[in-house]
This record gives C-alpha cells, sequence and structure tokens, in this order.
C-alpha cells in the first residue's frame, strides 16, 4: 500500500533543513516556491483541498 505523503507534507517537515543545508544554492525564487507549496492546501500544489 502506497502512503499518502504529498510534496507539501515533505516541505512541510524537512524544509526548514533542506533551506539550512543549501543556503547558498537556493535562488529567492526558489525559496519563494518551497515556501508556496508549504503554506498551499490545494491539490494542485501538493496539499488537501
Amino acid at each position: 500500500m502506497p502512503a499518502n505523503l504529498e510534496v507539501a507534507d515533505v516541505l512541510r517537515r524537512h524544509g526548514d533543513a533542506y533551506r539550512r543545508a543549501h543556503a547558498g544554492h537556493l535562488n529567492c525564487i526558489e525559496r519563494r516556491v518551497m515556501s508556496a507549496i508549504e503554506l498551499c492546501r490545494t491539490a494542485a500544489l501538493g496539499g488537501h483541498t
């Protein structure tokens, strides 16, 4: 049975650590996209409707 993980769930759990680990390699747009996915609750961006 596949897990019900979605992109938003992964970013909510590990996004901060990823941003810290890759701080010198993420640009402003990439950080904004990650934040938008974390905050979004629609299926289009990986969240639940």
